[in-house]
């Protein structure tokens, strides 16, 4: 049965996007005081409302860097946010969120090329992660290496697929991942571009326990 959610907004990830955020590692450093000017040259902005000190990329996702510093540093994490959710709180009856957490969600959804609604399910989500794994699939020119549902342990909010890809030094992780906005009680979709030194190495696809440990540690600060 389908678990309802309030209300999701998303921009559809594109191999494009997904291209752009796994070259930044490996992009020449650029110093904190020239990052303005870098942004700027690529047609990105600065983001500090939908999630603290953020930017906002050409393909208008929102990318959350280590450090504020997106360029360069292969050590560094990288989350790109493509899709928000306002998850049904079963402990919250008397919607005592919903009023300001619904002018959040519209803030997410009135940006240009996103895309939403108040009232939504589960499986709208997977919808939009599953068509976010294509394009990082076409990209990558392979298929995930894990799949496994998200639960309590891992982020609020209904249990969502995440899916796992890695290249020689980062994890790809494709999933719903905690708000680190400036608000808290909402879900982010996102692709994670993190280092796999994070984590130990990815467990086994029977070990579900230590799969969302690792995925844990690296979809999060």
């Amino acid at each position: 049965m389908p678990i309802p959610v309030h209300a999701f907004a998303h921009r559809p990830l594109t191999a494009a996007a997904v291209a752009e955020l796994v070259a930044l590692p490996a992009e020449l450093h650029i110093h904190y005081d020239d990052v303005e000017a870098v942004i700027l040259q690529r047609g990105w902005s600065w983001e500090h409302d939908l999630v603290c000190d953020s930017f906002r990329t050409g393909y208008g996702h929102v990318l959350c860097a280590e450090g504020g510093n997106p360029f360069g540093q292969p050590e560094a994490r990288r989350f790109l946010v493509f899709g928000e959710v306002y998850p049904v709180d079963p402990d919250d009856e008397s919607m005592t969120n919903g009023p300001w957490l619904y002018g959040l969600m519209d803030d997410w959804q009135e940006q240009a090329g996103w895309s939403g609604r108040r009232t939504g399910t589960d499986q709208d989500c997977e919808y939009v992660l599953a068509q976010a794994a294509r394009a990082v699939t076409e990209y990558l020119g392979s298929a995930p290496e894990r799949t496994i549902l998200s639960s309590a342990a891992v982020v609020t909010g209904p249990a969502l697929t995440h899916r796992v890809w890695r290249t020689r030094t980062h994890a790809l992780v494709l999933g719903p991942a905690a708000d680190n906005g400036p608000y808290g009680y909402l879900t982010h979709l996102q692709l994670s571009y993190t280092p796999l030194g994070c984590g130990p190495d990815l467990p086994r696809e029977e070990d579900e326990d230590g799969l969302a440990r690792w995925i844990t540690a690296h979809v999060d600060w």
